[in-house]
């Protein structure tokens, strides 16, 4: 995938075909537009292209909106480059560009960018104000010898119903613990990435040794409290882990939230190591066990549930 940056000076770019969007996560309703973006490019000779922002464009215009997010910026990018998309236009989301209207954006889009086809998501809308819709895009589109084409919404198939896939949805899924039902509508896991830092040692000492993991972005969504089945990839392995995230009240450690996974069969020295986890299945919420003998005894029975949700 190309990686176009805010371009400031005169660059030769193969036209395309583009859509435009924020894109977080990734999801199945945006790898479904995504597709049509490509149909497209392919039949008119093309490339194909997405345009998006590194950061929120509501965060942007007001600061004090804090986003929660399915996925970084790099890991979006990562994401986009999966789907086989030619190019990605990383635009910074600026107030002046915020004060473009769709005809101008949609012309900036044409003299910088090369772009010769919009393909429009059934939602979406753009320029100042957000005030202009579909028929205005297409209008302004004639005007600038720019092909404007409808998206196909896409519904997922869940229970014999057909339901929309938006991004705030899944943001609910993973604030519920549903992290199977946010895999379905993501159409891959959800992860986070971050850094493995010290923590207590209290799980050496009562069998299960965790790696505490450190989250990249504050912004990321991490999910509610609870014990959970998880893949693990750190060191450049790939394994099996029982994730507990919460404050160990058994423990009596405070209210301060921790990410710690106990590895399956490792017994290896990975601080300041950067690791993924990937949510399979919440096994249960977070408790007060009434001794540690009992934390213990109830840890044996979720390491055997989260090993058989794992091969199953």
């Amino acid at each position: 995938m190309q990686l176009v940056k805010n371009i400031t000076t005169k660059q030769t770019l193969y036209p395309a075909v583009a859509t435009i969007g924020f894109f977080d996560g990734v999801h199945c309703g945006h790898r479904f537009l995504i597709e049509q973006v490509q149909k497209a490019a392919i039949s008119r000779g093309l490339a194909s292209a997405v345009i998006t922002f590194p950061e929120h464009p509501r965060a942007v215009m007001h600061p004090d909106f804090h986003p929660e997010l399915l996925t970084t910026s790099n890991e979006k990018l990562e994401l986009l480059a999966q789907t086989g998309i030619d190019r990605c236009i990383l635009l910074d989301f600026t107030p002046k560009l915020a004060a473009l209207s769709a005809s101008q954006f949609m012309e900036m889009l044409r003299d910088q960018y090369a772009i010769r086809a919009l393909v429009i998501g059934y939602d979406h809308r753009f320029g100042h104000g957000r005030s202009e819709g579909f028929e205005e895009y297409v209008r302004h589109g004639h005007d600038l010898g720019m092909e404007v084409l409808p998206a196909e919404a896409y519904h997922l198939s869940t229970s014999g119903c057909l339901l929309p896939v938006c991004s705030s949805s899944i943001r609910r899924l993973l604030h519920d613990g549903d992290v199977t039902s946010a895999a379905h509508y993501l159409g891959y896991p959800y992860f986070l990435n971050g850094t493995v830092v010290s923590g207590f040692q209290i799980g050496h000492r009562i069998g299960y040794p965790t790696a505490n993991l450190q989250v990249n972005d504050s912004r990321k969504i991490v999910p509610i409290r609870g014990v959970y089945a998880t893949h693990v990839e750190v060191g450049g392995g790939h394994f099996d882990g029982m994730l507990n995230i919460g404050c160990r009240p058994t423990l009596a450690n405070g209210d301060n939230t921790t990410i710690e996974v106990h590895i399956f069969d490792f017994n290896s020295d990975i601080y300041q190591q950067p690791l993924r986890l990937s949510f399979v299945q919440r096994i249960r919420a977070e408790r007060k066990f009434s001794s540690v003998n009992e934390l213990i005894a109830q840890l044996h029975q979720d390491a055997e549930t989260a090993q058989k949700m794992l091969k199953s």
